[in-house]
């Protein structure tokens, strides 16, 4: 498991400066082709044409600052309120609800939902216990009002977090297809809850699942020199969502831009600081 997914307090949720004319001209850019909002109640679109151009934002620690010039806001599902997502709906903003999938945290308001025979080992440096994914039908009903509780707050899109518990020590003899069997089932349950599916990491079920999903979000995968992994998600006009820990942005941009990534340098504690990658022209 990723360090506390991004190095994350554990609940489930919970540039180089550019100078100011270009800076303009950038904005001018994204603006120009930022689509319309999807209303309420229908899943977030995520047309072609502007899957090279979003701009975007990942928060789950801190005071949310809505001012942050994004087009996508990958939040927390419990910590953000209905307000907070008004608010950023009015100013055109798509919402992405940040959700674990495969594992669960003590202190999650839902714990208690799952029974003992699902619960699998506790990652020490987050506490967080893995999930026996195979037992859909015990752990579907709680990732269900997850959703509900995303789209009760106004959010259109969901990203699965802990999508990869085959390839962790996660105490069950989880399969490659029995990982791959329970993402598409999530992302299926999404779709019918009114939310547009997303994947975070599981980098190597990538190729088999991007027909299945909406868009990727992804970590470092410059640092790790894995960003052609995701070239199923571009390719087929699906933006990736791109975050480096470290470096900077003149180091990394070039070669997440070049792939056809949004990409952005934050805090491993994901609190509001970013530092955007210029989008193509």
């Amino acid at each position: 498991m990723r360090i506390g997914l991004a190095g994350q307090p554990a609940r489930w949720m919970r540039h180089a400066a550019l100078p100011a004319g270009l800076t303009l001209a950038l904005l001018a850019t994204v603006a120009a082709c930022r689509p319309d909002l999807t209303p309420p109640g229908a899943p977030t679109r995520w047309p072609t044409t502007a899957a090279r151009h979003w701009q975007w934002q990942w928060q789950l620690a801190g005071v949310l600052d809505p001012t942050v010039e994004a087009d996508v806001f990958v939040l927390d599902a419990v910590d953000t309120t209905a307000a907070q997502t008004a608010e950023l709906r009015s100013r055109g903003r798509r919402l992405v609800c940040h959700v674990p999938v495969g594992s669960f945290h003590p202190s999650d308001p839902d714990a208690s939902r799952y029974p003992a025979q699902v619960r699998g080992t506790t990652v020490a440096a987050t506490g967080r216990v893995w999930l026996d994914v195979r037992r859909w039908d015990t752990v579907r009903p709680v990732l269900a009002d997850r959703f509900r509780l995303c789209r009760g707050k106004g959010f259109g899109a969901v990203v699965l977090a802990d999508a990869d518990g085959y390839d962790r020590r996660s105490g069950f003899l989880l399969e490659f297809d029995d990982q791959l069997q329970f993402n598409r089932r999530v992302a299926a349950l999404a779709r019918s809850l009114d939310l547009s599916p997303g994947l975070l990491g599981s980098l190597p079920q990538v190729a088999a699942l991007a027909p299945d999903f909406d868009f990727a979000v992804n970590e470092e995968c410059v640092r790790l020199r894995q960003c052609d992994k995701l070239l199923p998600f571009a390719d087929a006009g699906k933006p990736v969502f791109h975050v480096e820990y470290t470096g900077t942005t003149s180091d990394f941009c070039v070669t997440s831009v070049g792939y056809g990534f949004a990409s952005i340098r934050k805090n491993r504690t994901l609190d509001a600081w970013r530092r955007p990658c210029p989008p193509p022209p």
